[in-house]
């Protein structure tokens, strides 16, 4: 046994929990977990919804589908998250504890009790209440990574609205669009937002919004950078003149709300037309959300866990602001950049603060990989107990980097796949689940996941296929706002007469049941009828030792249906010549095989990402095509 795992498992790439962590995990047998609830899924989240959560009136009905494939959950419960995020804390022992500790990338540092926490969203339900927002207004919520962007998606979701939030660092007309489809009367903004030393003017940019979107009737700006702003009287108001008026008392009733009655909006981009606005429900997302982040990371009463997304995607959405919460958990929340102003800010939070679970994307890892292992070993990394990733499929060298130097060996990685239009994880280790580098490893419990052919038929162990979902899920999204024909031919038409939801993406599963995500369906190219993932090509890339980062994309080509074009940025101090694009062809050759050999490796000094961190090979493939650019309204700034 070595430090870590299972040192001749290591071997074989197959990395296997220490004894602690078995010892220490909350479920006894987490495979036999698994195994009933494969055996009987409704059973399964009928356990869960019972244990986790509580209910103002208890549901009649499990699930429901009649209405396929708008599935409902829960049928006629009475619930609101904000009850079970914090109203029931404040009546326990985690009264006082920490919900929530916050640090900006200017060094200034917060703390939230439970108590405090709870206080903080009455105020601001108040103050919503008294801008006019009922039960089933919206509220679009544009702001920086501060505390008050949860405690706003908390007090509006109290009082029973529904909150649409925008990922702070969206343009004008992203804002726009997204303010109109949602037809919200209040938006909730800051001055400004800080980001690598730089101030996002989020104020400027909502009013420029709001021009295009003349329904917006107040706005509500926090103060946060301190710089000039335009306040327009009778529409625009400070968040802090507010919070000190009569209005904002510090006691607010939670609304009951039916368990299908509508908790956000999410909006998320196709390849083209205009972003959906994916709607989650009241009753089947807190069970879900609770339940995945419980079994697959493990949370403890002493833990720190640090999601560090941002609250304006999915994964701050469920995993930042309401799982915590629900479990009583303590969360670290960082407000800048990962590598500002030094390539150890991280890893000096980490070491400051306790942290003990760290999520993060794989795109985050790649990048500080580039600095070497030289910053991360400054620092105490001991509290870590566990590492998580989401976004996109990691590859292996970034997993083996992450595992070896940020968690010393000891601390699994859960590589968890899912997405906006699912709510919470899907497909997901446990910390007692034997890892493979780059795999997402099985299905979390309750959840029937297949890679299949096009005819339907379960694809052979190592084939390539469609990843679908055989059986509904409690997180799963309802519609797309105010566009169910949208909702129902995006994802239930490819296999509508076995009723799955075919997620977009393609996989292989092996021959130990484990998932590997290849990418997107249209990151899947084909060369000389052979169909190869751009995941499997640039992971090949990212292994030789001068490359950082890699993004690959198939270009039409007369005698072999596509060719391969490569893009790479170089880890620092790494020259581009024709040597290098030589070795990583003949590296490509050696890892995957002649048919995987990019045809052009272009050197790049960036990869265009959407503001969560995923490379959108689209644009790459429109800039190499001289095709139009699209919809890059997620595009980072």
């Amino acid at each position: 046994m070595s430090d870590g795992f299972d040192a001749t498992a290591a071997k074989s790439e197959v990395y296997r929990p220490r004894p602690e962590t078995i010892a220490n995990y909350t479920v006894p047998d987490y495979s036999s977990l698994r195994q009933q609830a494969a055996a009987d899924p409704i059973a399964f989240w009928d356990a869960q919804a019972r244990e986790l959560v509580d209910w103002y009136e208890p549901y009649e009905q499990t699930l429901d589908v009649s209405e396929k494939p708008f599935y409902k959950w829960f049928t006629g419960g009475k619930i609101n998250i904000v009850h079970n995020a914090l109203d029931r804390h404040i009546k326990s022992w985690r009264k006082n504890k920490l919900a929530l500790i916050w640090e900006g990338e200017d060094g200034e540092q917060r703390t939230y009790s439970y108590f405090k926490l709870w206080k903080e969203v009455n105020r601001f339900a108040n103050i919503l209440k008294s801008m006019g927002v009922r039960k089933g207004d919206t509220v679009t919520i544009y702001m920086g990574r501060v505390p008050e962007l949860p405690i706003a998606m908390l007090a509006t979701a109290k009082i029973g609205a529904i909150h649409s939030v925008v990922y702070g660092g969206f343009s004008e007309r992203a804002l726009g669009d997204r303010i109109e489809d949602a037809q919200s009367k209040v938006v909730v903004t800051c001055d400004g937002a800080w980001l690598r030393g730089k101030t996002v003017n989020l104020k400027d940019i909502t009013d420029e919004a709001i021009q295009h979107s003349p329904i917006v009737q107040r706005v509500i700006v926090l103060k946060r950078t301190g710089q000039q702003v335009n306040m327009e009287a009778g529409r625009d108001f400070w968040w802090h003149e507010l919070a000190a008026l009569p209005i904002a008392g510090p006691y607010c009733n939670t609304e009951p709300m039916d368990a299908e009655d509508p908790l956000f909006i999410l909006y998320t981009s196709g390849t083209t037309g205009k972003p959906k606005g994916l709607m989650h429900s009241c009753g089947g997302y807190q069970v879900h959300i609770a339940a995945t982040l419980k079994f697959a990371f493990d949370i403890k009463e002493e833990d720190r866990w640090w999601c560090a997304a941002d609250p304006g995607w999915i994964t701050g959405h469920s995993y930042i602001v309401y799982a915590p919460l629900i479990l009583g958990a303590t969360s670290f929340m960082y407000e800048g950049a990962p590598g500002y102003p030094y390539p150890d800010r991280w890893w000096h939070l980490v070491e400051k603060y306790g942290v003990t679970i760290l999520y993060t994307a794989p795109t985050a890892i790649r990048g500080l990989m580039r600095f070497g292992e030289a910053w991360p070993a400054r620092h105490d990394l001991s509290s870590l107990r566990l590492l998580g990733t989401v976004g996109e499929p990691i590859n292996p060298e970034a997993w083996r980097w992450y595992f070896n130097v940020i968690g010393k060996q000891r601390c699994p990685i859960i590589d968890t796949w899912w997405q906006t239009e699912t709510g919470g994880f899907m497909i997901t280790p446990a910390p007692v689940t034997p890892l493979k580098p780059g795999s997402a490893t099985l299905p979390f419990p309750g959840v029937e996941a297949d890679v299949v052919r096009e005819d339907g038929a379960t694809c052979d162990p190592n084939e390539d296929g469609y990843l679908v979902v055989k059986h509904p899920w409690p997180g799963m999204a309802r519609t797309v706002w105010g566009d169910p024909d949208r909702y129902r031919q995006t994802y239930w038409s490819d296999f509508s007469s076995q009723e799955w939801y075919f997620t977009g993406d393609s996989a292989r599963r092996d021959e130990d049941g484990y998932f590997w995500i290849i990418g997107r369906m249209d990151d899947v190219i084909k060369v000389s009828g052979y169909r190869l993932g751009t995941a499997e090509v640039e992971s090949a890339l990212v292994s030789h030792p001068s490359v950082a980062e890699a993004a690959v994309i198939g270009v039409p080509d007369e005698l072999r249906g596509h060719a391969i074009h490569a893009f790479c940025i170089l880890k620092s101090g790494e020259t581009g010549d024709l040597a290098l694009t030589d070795a990583l062809k003949a590296h490509v050759r050696h890892e995957v095989g002649p048919i995987a050999v990019p045809a052009v490796i272009e050197i790049v000094e960036s990869l265009p990402k959407t503001r969560s961190g995923k490379i959108m090979r689209r644009l790459l493939k429109a800039r190499v095509m001289g095709q139009p650019a699209g919809d890059t309204s997620t595009l980072e700034g």
